[in-house]
């Protein structure tokens, strides 16, 4: 047994060995104690180990925490991952670089690997971090455990006061140390006037008079209860008694400096040998604590008290000094710890003794003053904070024992043994967890005095301190305490001797036994003064020398024997001794004797007189003797003495020491068997004061339990009900506040030990006792108050069952077990159990009735019960407890009252915070853990409650359980965490059956419950996961849904201040519910985690070492925070009332503010991480078909991945999710590019091109992988990209909508802004071949990725050039939108440039055919604006050709694609290719499914109204014979009749435009070139301008100017060219922006361009009705090539250049490029040729024009007549005569090839023929009026023709 207890697995013995008993008085002590029951209990009760159960609060080791790391959230315009980078290379550059840097969970700062390495982390299947060590990052069982109501808490004594010790460093005097000196120190209170502590005995040798074996290193440690100004250390010197005649002391206090010369010194070396007995010689008075010293305070708060610090003290004659504070103190900041620090002290005002002194006298103002002594004593005085030692190593008077130490029987945590200072610390520390406020701490002398822990505790004693001595605490005995230890001794004071005569007088004591033998040797009794000697016979006082009234100061303590007779007494021999120097020593001459009965005088504390007598006679202490006797001066009391008796083994109280008689003699059966005196002594304990029953209340509940496991049942009763009033006494006198008294804690924890296994164990007594008096009053007997006091101590009784029980267990099953092995469960007896389950059940229905009544003591007592049941589990059969747990369950089942409810769950969270409760079996073999199923059963049944507050307990008890075993070090292995998820899996089950009671939850309390989940989820394995998402569709989903609420829940909404916003545009931080009170912004956790943060200052070190300190760094200096972080978090808390979140976080500390958000961005990256884990997992099952979910959409993924997309991410979730993504799509392809998934399709493309602008180049690639990873999805699953561009087509649209795609420039000007370059960059990379192997290595992809095939396909489908086209589509629609944007202020200026970028986003967002007719409407309504009439009709009609292409695509039935086509021929935009595109673009909100025939119809009835507006009447028809068919497939024939009326109407128009005589022109057009950097893009370019008809060469010249000198800045100017020659760039002034602009005409498209006739276009206007459609168009320059600017005729050569556009006009636009340009050259002869020809030519047209009657003559008259004029009137000689005259007379006629002469002619002839044939012809039409006109047209022919002849005569032969 004694093994068993030593090192056993539960208990741990505790030795204990009295400091303040001699280790040899053990023979006063083992007297035969047999026939003293009593006794033997007391000393067993001191001298027992004590027995600690170590299960009994729980253990827990936790693993080490994960640190957190930076986690980046980064916005479109952040870079942190890039400072970060380089303010950690920073950070490394600088040499001081400190730990403190390294941001930690907590506040804590964790050196080791931080988590980064656990992505993956060291399981490979994790992406990131746990989520509940984020959660929970200060996690601390300590503090949860004592938040649960009626929290046990051992009895770790806290130590009060102090404990000091003081060692003696050396003596010096001005006149040398040449004798040896002796002293004592003591405690002393100058307030109370007496000692407080025994003295410390140290002595000091000379230099020459040491052994060197024996060096006196003693220390003396003194208690004190708390520092007190009045306390004060008492030295007193001694020296050998002064020779007679030799040198005396005062050569020790001489003013003027004196040495001893060698004679004296060595007279005084001779005379100390053999002189053995001492004089006193000086005292001093060392107040410890100055007077601003509060007695409550802990520690020394005063910078005067050498106990703090260092002193020195200055000598001064004057008395008063020995009671100021004696040190001018350089205080150090380190001895404020608890470790303490040593100081040394010199005392340099000694006062010599003059005279006899008392130790009242010192304090008498009156009295003479003491001379100083020139000398310095050196202490050195340490403070031991008696800290948070733990009880077991603590002695009754506040002394550490010093072999408690229990190394033997564990190896032990070297890490726990931290700095000892001195060595002084050692032994208690080794097995206590120690609190030091300076942990960087290190031993302040060195090394750790501990060396190897692998001793036996039983040698520590001798090996450690056996010099120091403890000296006992007089307050022990008056203390309201028990008595902890054996101390038996009494302490006798001798004070004054007055004789009639001066002697050198000394007085012997001795205890002797009795007084028959005189000659009889004394006991060996007394205390030695020498460390390590053995127990004396007596002991010697100083010597008065030369006194009549000797006074002495001597303490001698005096070991008594355990049982005391009247016999035992005090002997005194009183001596004279001469101090002269003779041929031997000095013999003492005995004078007389005193004696002191122990038994009469023991306990008295006054002073006593005794009488001396001159001699001994035998048997002198009997009175009858008295007579005989011959006592000095007369038989006067002359002797003084004091006594002080300190015994734990003799209670001072009458009633104590009868209730041990009379357990004595009921014990030893001497009593009659009734034991009646033994009830009366057992009642008479209630009125024991309160003092005495402390002291010996250890002892006495032995001695009742005693009675209880043995006596009979009436004794049984009385001793029961006695035990209860004094446990009530105990709890309610003793000063302290817990619901457990400490002293009874003590007692139970530590003192209990069942009788060391040598008696039945008590608990059945016990039980059936108590049980008994529970039935009874179940039965409405009146049992009295008793019996509310038992409910109120039943912990006291609960917890000694179960120690009893635990004992026994313990005692009867060790010696059978093999090494290593647990203590199995020990089974109750069948009655004991049903005594224990009656004894329960009735405890459980006081709970349940005073409940209900709202009483506190039914919640103690519920806890009671609860730790009942907790500490049953590790002793008895779980199953044997489950029966306890199940009745409890019964009584409270369901759903019950709030109170009742609240004790349930606080039973529960006691019970489940068992050590071993993962370990439980079930109720029945076959079943799982029994708690955790109830458990379970209950947290979710509160959930449902009314009352908010259970629900937040509830959610938090399954965090604080989840916690525990997740850092739990004993489940740190992967199949202990499968066990563990398993265990709580029918949570979630529970949840998803019932989600209503989530959603009920508040957030809070949700998050709580998701993290559980998450948690729970990530420990499990894959095919209980699967099993679970087997069940149904449903279910599957709901369970998706609370990962999704969980993302929400943790999302990461960067706070305002930050001015990072990592969030896009679209998630500003208003979209999401407000985020609550910071203090519960994420859980109860905010609190541990702030306060633990709060409680690591940051040390030392500028904040500007980390990244993150950048942050607060501005805050970090303002004077409204306050210093301590501490105080910053209370202030902060204690202003939470009404503020918002917002002003919450910034009343925060800056750098508890940084702490905070480093908590939420690391748990929302965790929860992120995990939640794609889980996804990932299910995308594996869903892949294989093994689960229940909808396989045509897989909405649970896609849910997820919109609402990953959609949140703010960390930098590590962005790394993580595309290799997910990457396997999403490979495995699902197929079900995600399906029409169904069109939203999320979007959605993934939308959130894909917002990353791609990131500036953050990690998260920008990742986006791109991810668009190819689409991309390559689409060419699998559709074979091409049309619906995929579609998609990129339209979040790109909704993209530049929410992107700022410019910025300004210094200047004032837009320029692109880096977003849009950012997106340019990611498109282009998208179809860069060449990096992506790259890319996606960097991207966690196989290289090949990509172009490798997937699963069931046979062929790569990859195509490089696909994604080249669909990325330049990309492209084209940011840069249309980049145009826009840029346009933006010139919008209302520029017209054409508006109306072109309208143009470009209609063709760039093409493939969607919403957005193209979107921003052909908005070109439309442009051109309107413009009354560009034409263009905005064939916006119209683009829009008509949009919904026509895709109504035939999908063979409506009303069109055709010959329809297509003859609108294609109006608007050569539209294409009369059919694809379908159209279908592809069925994206939600957006499609072909608008395109309706009725939308077709409005728009061509728009562009009919438009072109009429610009009188283009044949493309009026064209329109109106497209509108036909819908009406005739309707048979509206009422719309049918008005658009054939229409039609009437418009080709009436048409033959009037047809008929006019002046030619109808719709448009002029203008050639403009633009030379000079200043125009941009348009910079040498030429375009063609379509104007109205009405606007004039001088009219757009003035246009254009007023356009572009706007965009000119200082430096250039706008220069109009004049002509319309070619420009050459050398001719080009730098600094001047030119433009050329020039009429010209449009081409026919039958036109021959070659023909050298002159254009007269209004004359061939007859063939242009059948199209107004115009690519090409023509100008003619003039030009001489001999220098002249003009020349005649004959040198007038002609340029003629044609111009091509891109298109034709009427175009969407107002001008179109220049494609081509080609040149004619005409010589003059060709020139004057085409002249006539051309005139030839409109007679003859005038002529053959035929005319449909008569009425249509007039106007045929007047254009013959006009044209007629122009060519053969006389005066005309810019005509036909000219050309005579300049190549048919002289030179130039000898120039003119023969060809070109006979050309030119023939051309005259001809001429001149027709001209013949139209005066005929004029002659016919004219009437009366015109008679005289054709005359003079007549006249001049006639004329002409003569003129004529002389260049060719034959022309009279022809005419």
């Amino acid at each position: 047994m004694e093994n068993s207890l030593s090192n056993g697995h539960r208990f741990r013995r505790i030795p204990r060995q009295s400091v303040a008993v001699h280790p040899n008085m053990d023979p006063l002590l083992d007297e035969n104690l047999e026939q003293w029951p009593h006794l033997n209990e007391l000393v067993q009760c001191y001298r027992t180990d004590w027995i600690k159960d170590e299960s009994k609060y729980g253990h827990y080791e936790s693993s080490s925490p994960s640190s957190f790391q930076n986690q980046i959230f980064e916005g479109p315009d952040t870079e942190l991952e890039t400072e970060m980078h380089l303010s950690r290379a920073r950070q490394t550059k600088m040499e001081d670089i400190t730990d403190d840097d390294i941001p930690s969970t907590s506040g804590r700062q964790f050196l080791g690997t931080p988590f980064p390495e656990s992505y993956p982390s060291k399981v490979l299947k994790h992406f990131g971090q746990s989520p509940l060590p984020a959660y929970e990052p200060a996690f601390d069982w300590e503090n949860e455990h004592s938040m649960i109501f009626g929290q046990r808490i051992p009895a770790a004594h806290i130590m009060r006061g102090l404990k000091i010790s003081v060692k003696v460093l050396s003596l010096s005097f001005q006149a040398g140390l040449v004798e040896p000196f002796y002293g004592t120190i003591c405690l002393y209170s100058r307030e109370r006037r007496e000692k407080l502590s025994e003295d410390f005995f140290f002595h000091i040798l000379p230099a020459e008079m040491q052994d060197v074996q024996v060096a006196s290193e003693s220390r003396g440690i003194f208690f004190l209860d708390a520092p007190s100004a009045s306390v004060c250390l008492l030295i007193q010197l001694e020296k050998p008694a002064t020779e007679e005649g030799g040198a005396t002391p005062s050569v020790y206090s001489r003013k003027e400096p004196v040495h001893l010369t060698e004679r004296e010194k060595q007279k005084l070396q001779v005379w100390s040998r053999i002189m053995p007995y001492r004089e006193s010689f000086a005292w001093a008075i060392i107040p410890l604590f100055d007077n601003s010293i509060s007695a409550t305070s802990g520690g020394c708060a005063s910078p005067n008290c050498p106990v703090a610090s260092t002193a020195s003290i200055s000598g001064s004659s004057s008395h008063e000094v020995a009671l100021e504070p004696i040190a001018k103190i350089m205080l150090e900041d380190k001895l404020a710890h608890s470790s303490g620090g040593s100081v040394v002290v010199e005392i340099s005002n000694l006062n010599k003794v003059k005279e006899s002194y008392t130790e009242d006298s010192l304090q008498d103002p009156k009295r003479k003053v003491h001379k100083p002594v020139k000398g310095v004593l050196r202490l050195e005085i340490d403070k031991l904070q008696a800290g948070q030692a733990d009880l077991e190593n603590i002695s009754e008077s506040g002394s550490v024992t010093n072999d408690s130490v229990d190394l033997g029987d564990r190896p032990t945590d070297s890490t726990l043994i931290k700095s000892l200072s001195n060595g002084a610390d050692g032994p208690h520390n080794s097995k206590v967890k120690l609190n030091f406020h300076d942990e960087k701490g290190t031993p302040r002398n060195g090394t750790n005095p501990l060396g190897n822990l692998d001793f036996h505790a039983n040698d520590v004693s001798t090996t450690l301190f056996c010099h120091d001595f403890q000296a006992f605490d007089f307050r022990t005995t008056t203390r309201n305490e028990p008595f902890l230890q054996l101390f038996h001794c009494v302490y006798v004071y001798p004070l004054t001797v007055s004789l009639s005569r001066k002697r050198n007088l000394f007085i012997r004591v001795e205890l002797r036994k009795d007084d028959a033998d005189i000659r009889k040797q004394p006991l060996e009794a007394i205390f030695p003064r020498e460390p390590g000697a053995s127990l004396q016979k007596w002991a010697h006082t100083q010597v008065a020398v030369g006194a009549r009234v000797a006074s002495y100061h001597d303490e001698v303590k005096v070991f008594l024997p355990a049982i005391w007779t009247p016999q035992h007494h005090l002997l005194f021999t009183f001596f004279h001794i001469d101090l002269q120097t003779k041929l031997e020593a000095p013999k003492p001459v005995l004078i007389g004797y005193a004696s002191l009965p122990l038994a009469t005088h023991a306990q008295l504390r006054s002073d006593i007189c005794l009488p001396i007598m001159r001699e001994l006679v035998p048997h002198y202490l009997q009175d009858t003797n008295k007579e005989l006797l011959d006592y000095l001066e007369e038989g006067k009391n002359v002797f003084k003495l004091r006594l002080r008796l300190c015994s734990s083994l003799y209670p001072v109280n009458e009633r104590v020491r009868d209730f041990f008689l009379e357990y004595d003699r009921h014990t030893l059966r001497t009593s009659a068997p009734w034991g009646s005196e033994l009830l009366e002594a057992i009642n008479s304990l209630k009125n024991v004061d309160s003092t005495a029953l402390l002291q010996f209340l250890q002892p006495i509940l032995n001695m009742l339990l005693h009675l209880i496991a043995n006596g009979g049942e009436t004794l049984q009763v009385a001793a029961f009900r006695a035990m209860v009033n004094i446990l009530t006494r105990v709890q309610q006198e003793s000063v302290d506040d817990n619901e457990r008294n400490r002293f009874l804690v003590q007692y139970v924890d530590y003192a209990f030990d069942d009788f060391g296994g040598h008696q039945p164990p008590v608990y059945p007594g016990l039980c059936t006792v108590w049980g008994s008096l529970a039935r009874s009053k179940a039965k409405g007997y009146r049992v009295g108050p008793v019996y509310d006091d038992v409910l109120a101590m039943a912990w006291f009784f609960l917890e000694l069952i179960v120690k009893s029980m635990a004992l026994e267990q313990t005692r009867l099953l060790y010696n059978t077990l093999p090494l290593g092995e647990d203590v199995p469960p020990m089974q109750l007896k069948e009655g004991v159990f049903r005594c224990i389950m009656q004894l329960y059940d009735c405890l459980l229905t006081e709970v349940h009735e005073r409940c209900k009544k709202g009483l506190s003591l039914a919640k103690r007592l519920n806890s009671s019960l609860a730790y009942f049941c907790y500490d049953l589990l590790s002793v008895i059969e779980p199953r044997q407890v489950f029966e306890l747990v199940s009745l409890y369950l019964d009584k409270f089942s369901g759903v019950c009252q709030s109170v009742l409810h609240d004790c349930k769950l606080t039973f529960l969270q006691i019970i489940c915070d068992h050590d071993l409760f993962v370990e439980m079996p079930g109720r029945d073999p076959s079943d799982r853990n029994y708690l955790s199923s109830v458990l379970i059963q209950e947290i979710f049944l509160t959930w449902d409650h009314d009352d908010l507050s259970m629900r937040a307990k509830a959610a938090r008890i399954l965090v604080v359980l989840l916690c525990k075993h997740e850092f739990d070090a004993r489940y740190q292995k992967q199949e202990d965490k499968l066990y563990i998820a398993q265990l709580y899996f029918p949570l979630i089950g529970q949840i998803l059956d019932e989600m209503p009671v989530f959603y009920n939850l508040n957030a809070t309390e949700k998050r709580e419950v998701v993290i559980c989940i998450l948690q729970i989820v990530r420990n499990l394995d894959d095919a209980s996961l699967v099993k679970a998402w087997q069940q149904s569709i449903a279910r599957t989903r709901l369970f998706f849904k609370l990962m999704e609420e969980s993302l929400i829940l943790f999302e990461h909404k960067k706070p305002a201040e930050s001015m990072l916003m990592g969030c896009s545009s679209r998630n500003a931080l208003g979209d999401g519910p407000v985020s609550p009170k910071y203090s519960d912004r994420l859980s109860p956790a905010i609190n541990n985690y702030l306060s633990e943060a709060s409680r690591h200052e940051p040390q030392g070190g500028t904040p500007e070492n980390g990244y993150l300190w950048n942050r607060v760094n501005s805050q970090l200096s303002s004077p409204s925070q306050p210093y301590s972080l501490r105080e910053a978090l209370a202030q902060a808390q204690s202003s939470r009332v009404g503020a918002s979140a917002q002003a919450l976080r910034e009343s925060l500390h800056p750098i508890l503010r940084q702490k905070l958000e480093l908590w939420e961005e690391n748990l929302s990256a965790a929860v992120s991480l995990q939640v794609l884990e889980i996804s990932d997992k299910f995308s594996m099952a869903a892949a294989a078909h093994n689960i229940a979910t909808d396989y045509g959409k897989l909405d649970c993924i896609t849910t997820l991945f919109m609402s990953f997309f959609s949140q703010n991410q960390s930098l590590a979730f962005w790394e993580a999710l595309l290799p997910v993504f990457f396997r999403v799509f490979e495995l699902h392809g197929a079900t995600l590019m399906a029409r169904e998934n069109d939203r999320f399709l979007k959605q993934a493309a939308f959130h894909l091109l917002r990353l791609a602008i990131f500036r953050n180049d990690n998260i920008r690639k990742r986006a791109v992988i991810g668009l190819k990873i689409l991309v390559r999805s689409s060419f699998y699953h559709f074979m091409h990209t049309a619906r995929l561009r579609v998609m990129l087509t339209i979040t790109l649209s909704e993209l530049m909508s929410d992107v700022q795609v410019t910025q300004m420039k210094s200047d004032g000007m837009l320029e692109e802004s880096g977003e849009a370059r950012r997106l340019r960059k990611s498109l282009e990379e998208m179809a860069d071949d060449h990096r992506s192997p790259n890319l996606l290595r960097e991207c966690g992809l196989p290289e090949n990725a990509l172009i490798s095939i997937p699963e069931r396909f046979a062929e790569n489908r990859w195509s490089w050039s696909d994604v080249k086209s669909l990325s330049e589509s990309l492209l084209m629609a940011l840069d249309a939108c980049l145009e826009h944007a840029l346009l933006a202020s010139l919008m209302s200026t520029d017209r054409y440039a508006a109306a072109e970028s309208f143009y470009k986003l209609a063709m760039a967002f093409a493939p969607v055919p919403d957005l193209h007719i979107m921003w052909l409407l908005h070109l439309c309504d442009a051109h309107q604006e413009m009354q560009s009439w034409a263009e905005a009709a064939q916006c119209a009609v683009a829009v008509a050709g949009v919904v026509m292409q895709a109504l035939v695509s999908r063979n409506d039935g009303v069109w055709s694609r010959d329809h297509v086509a003859s609108l294609h021929k109006i608007c050569p935009m539209v294409s009369s290719d059919i694809t379908s595109e159209a279908s592809a673009a069925e994206v939600e909100g957006y499609g072909a499914s608008k395109l309706t025939v009725d939308s077709a119809v409005k728009y061509l009835q728009l562009a009919n109204k438009l072109f009429s507006q610009a009188e283009l009447h044949h493309f009026c028809a064209s329109i109106v014979e497209l509108v036909i068919p819908v009406y005739k497939s309707r048979r509206v024939y009422g719309q049918l009749a008005k658009c054939h009326t229409l039609l009437t109407s418009i080709y009436e128009s048409i033959l009037e435009q047809e008929s006019s005589p002046i030619p109808f022109t719709d448009a002029t057009y203008y050639r403009v070139g633009f030379y000079g950097d200043r125009f941009g893009r348009l910079d040498r370019k030429e375009y063609i301008y379509r104007e109205p008809r009405d606007v004039r060469l001088g009219d757009i010249m003035e246009k254009l100017s007023h356009i572009y000198e706007s965009r000119m800045d200082g430096n250039h100017t706008l220069h109009i060219i004049p002509d319309s020659r070619q420009v050459r760039g050398d001719e080009l002034q730098p600094g001047v922006c030119y433009l050329q602009i020039t009429a010209v005409d449009p081409v026919m498209e039958d036109e021959d361009l070659g023909s050298r006739r002159e254009r007269i276009f209004s004359l061939t206007a007859g063939g242009s009705m059948r199209a107004r459609v115009f690519d090409r168009f023509l100008f003619d320059t003039p030009f001489t090539k001999n220098g002249k600017t003009q020349g005649g005729l004959e040198d007038q050569w002609k340029h003629r250049t044609v111009l091509q556009t891109e298109g034709s006009f009427p175009a969407l636009v107002n001008r179109l490029l220049v494609i081509k340009s080609e040149s004619l050259e005409f010589s003059p002869v060709e020139n004057a040729i085409g002249m006539i020809e051309t005139r030839t030519a409109a007679l003859r047209n005038e002529l053959e024009e035929p005319r449909s009657s008569e009425g249509d003559q007039l106007p045929r008259l007047q254009s013959l007549q006009r044209i007629l004029q122009g060519s053969v009137a006389v005066q005309v000689n810019s005509g036909v005569l000219s050309v005579c005259t300049a190549f048919l007379s002289g030179e130039p006629a000898t120039r003119l090839r023969s060809q070109e002469l006979q050309q030119l002619i023939a051309a005259l002839l001809e001429f001149m023929a027709v001209c013949k044939r139209a005066i005929r012809v004029h002659f016919r039409l004219i009437g009366e009026e015109d008679q005289d006109f054709h005359s003079q047209l007549v006249n001049g022919f006639q004329s002409l023709t003569a003129e004529l002849s002389h260049y060719i005569p034959a022309i009279l032969s022809e005419l």
